[in-house]
């Protein structure tokens, strides 16, 4: 799917003009792809990487456009199940015209970040700034899920909420090798700024990305880390809580045996040293023996706890 935009009183508005200076390509068919590769000479290598989510972000030049691939968030689905994932932009710089190729509609433009466009290097500078603002959402996001299933851990027996607790750390190595190569991305641009051809306020600018950049990098760096460093320790969390509940229940088994042992030992068809015929005095006794052991056992565990 093609959609068309330009820049029109320093914003990003989407037209129908075939002189549409913005060109944005969503999962291209195979028609679109031809016509990018032989109309836009695009190479068919760098078309593949801007969809590929594997991709690392990087910078090349072209004959006659620059070639940028730019990692941000794909879109969350209840479906993935704890795993965020990325995606990669593709970002294609001729002199009067910027083609980009995503995977998925998810680009957008408006908002704070795009609220003063004044050029095409400018737009894809506010397009690396928004992808950073995602990644420190998602980073939030981390932080909020991290917090519930660590509340969940501390009272599970199960393993669910721990699997939960291991997708999620992967999830950050692979944030924090997108935000990494952004950054790299990012220090190759300026320095061929000139070669780009960013004015003086577009290198200013990409100074505040990179500061922003860096900034996520550490703070998905600190997360990666302290989410490794204490999962030993929420391991060992719902191991001693499945040894609790073993314990319960076999302070349970031991309760219920001792009265039947005790029953069971004066059921046995032999003669007793008391009077059975004609009393109940046998069985009272029988029954207050079999609860004495059960409470014995009961006060023996609470004191052995004590």
């Amino acid at each position: 799917m093609l959609r068309k935009l330009d820049i029109v009183g320093n914003r990003l508005t989407e037209t129908e003009a075939d002189d549409a200076r913005v060109l944005l390509y969503i999962a291209p068919t195979e028609e679109e792809t031809r016509h990018l590769v032989s109309e836009c000479r695009i190479d068919a290598h760098t078309l593949a990487s801007a969809l590929d989510p594997d991709e690392l972000g990087r910078l090349e030049f072209e004959p006659d456009h620059a070639a940028i691939i730019v990692k941000r968030p794909k879109q969350y689905s209840s479906e993935d199940n704890f795993l965020f994932k990325i995606t990669s932009v593709g970002v294609f710089l001729f002199r009067e015209k910027l083609i980009l190729v995503v995977a998925e509609d998810t680009l957008r433009f408006e908002g704070k970040q795009f609220q003063n466009v004044r050029s095409l290097t400018d737009i894809i500078l506010k397009m690396i700034f928004r992808c950073i603002h995602h990644f420190e959402e998602h980073l939030r996001v981390f932080s909020m899920i991290s917090d519930e299933l660590e509340r969940k851990i501390n009272t599970a027996m199960e393993n669910r909420h721990l699997l939960n607790m291991f997708t999620l750390g992967k999830s950050l190595v692979y944030y924090l090798n997108a935000i990494s190569s952004n950054g790299r991305v990012m220090d190759k641009i300026k320095t061929n700024a000139q070669r780009l051809g960013l004015t003086p306020e577009d290198v200013e600018f990409l100074d505040d990305v990179l500061i922003e950049n860096n900034q996520c990098r550490e703070l998905a760096n600190t997360y990666s880390q302290v989410l490794s460093s204490l999962m030993d320790a929420r391991v060992s969390v719902v191991s001693n809580n499945l040894n609790v509940l073993m314990k319960a229940l076999t302070l349970v088994m031991i309760s219920i045996m001792m009265p039947t042992l005790v029953i069971s030992v004066f059921s046995m068809n032999v003669k007793l040293p008391m009077d059975q015929e004609g009393s109940m005095i046998p069985f009272w006794f029988i029954v207050a023996l079999a609860t004495a052991s059960g409470a014995a056992v009961l006060l023996l565990w609470k004191h052995k706890r004590l």
